[in-house]
């Protein structure tokens, strides 16, 4: 019997409705939500994000605007423009495409962010918050997957869980998030590039996470029947007829062996707009206002 497929693009729904009539309040309020993206260079792998930001945005009210420097920019260049966001009364939220052009680092870039404009939670104030169980709003693609699981395996107490990919945007918040529960969290292997048997650590999983950034990385033969597989990859291939399209990290033939699977488009990518959109209006009720209170 086939997996059944996780529709992402329902539950973004569910949620943006919540998030318009939150950014409607915030208008009314005088305190509209204005979210800016900044991205340095040129990124394919950010494409189709920022399209669908732009496009959530208008849906639900928030103010958009997208900054684009070259990839010439300098370090200095990045951060200067990431202070003045933050220095901006208009902003309520920011958010840092990356990766950011080679000669750029990031982490220097992630330090120059006001913690309080933080959309992805990606500062070191609020990765520490994360890490700590004292957070209001967590990295987006990270909390879209746990939402994703969450409707098909909303007990995961003592599951078998295992991450493919250890990046600080998803594979580590992802951990986190699995883990705050003292009790009732399911027990969390994370592999990546060095792990030495990949299919040993994935194939007795029954709830696979896959954020490697490889397409069709993850095979049939690789997952345990019946898992619940969620593919967080984004992949742009192109076809053997020339055209370029969007993957994820996981064969399609793994849906017949799999219970339930999240689809690449479709899955975590409009759940990780929504997520975004949620965590924009929470900050702009409290920016300029104090710090989000802590949250799990």
């Amino acid at each position: 019997m086939p997996a059944i497929l996780l529709d992402g693009h329902a539950l973004a729904a569910e949620m943006l409705a919540a998030v318009r009539a939150e950014a409607a309040a915030l208008r009314a309020a005088g305190r509209p939500a204005h979210l800016a993206a900044l991205i340095a260079g040129h990124a394919s792998s950010s494409e189709v994000y920022l399209r669908n930001q732009k496009k959530a945005c208008a849906e639900a009210g928030i103010d958009f605007e997208l900054l684009q420097l070259p990839d010439t920019a300098t370090e200095a260049d990045v951060i200067a423009e990431t202070r003045r966001l933050g220095a901006d009364p208009n902003v309520t939220g920011i958010i840092l495409h990356q990766p950011f052009p080679p000669h750029v680092n990031e982490r220097r870039v992630r330090e120059a962010l006001d913690p309080l404009k933080d959309v992805e939670s990606m500062t070191p104030a609020n990765f520490g918050r994360l890490v700590m169980g004292e957070f209001d709003i967590a990295p987006s693609t990270a909390s879209a997957a746990l939402e994703v699981a969450r409707r098909a395996r909303p007990d995961m107490k003592g599951l078998e869980c295992v991450i493919v990919g250890h990046s600080e945007i998803v594979g580590k918040p992802l951990a986190l998030l699995l883990l705050q529960s003292k009790r009732d969290s399911p027990t969390v292997t994370v592999c990546h590039v060095a792990t030495r048997d990949l299919a040993f650590h994935t194939s007795r999983a029954d709830l696979l996470f896959v954020a490697a950034g490889v397409p069709g990385l993850i095979r049939r033969e690789m997952v345990k029947p019946g898992a619940t597989v969620i593919d967080i990859g984004i992949n742009r291939v192109k076809g053997a007829d020339g055209k370029s399209r969007i993957v994820g990290d996981v064969d399609p033939a793994v849906a017949e062996v799999a219970g339930h699977l999240s689809p690449v488009p479709g899955g975590v990518g409009p759940i990780t707009v929504a997520v975004l959109l949620r965590n924009t209006v929470q900050l702009a009720r409290v920016t300029g206002g104090g710090r989000p209170g802590a949250g799990s």
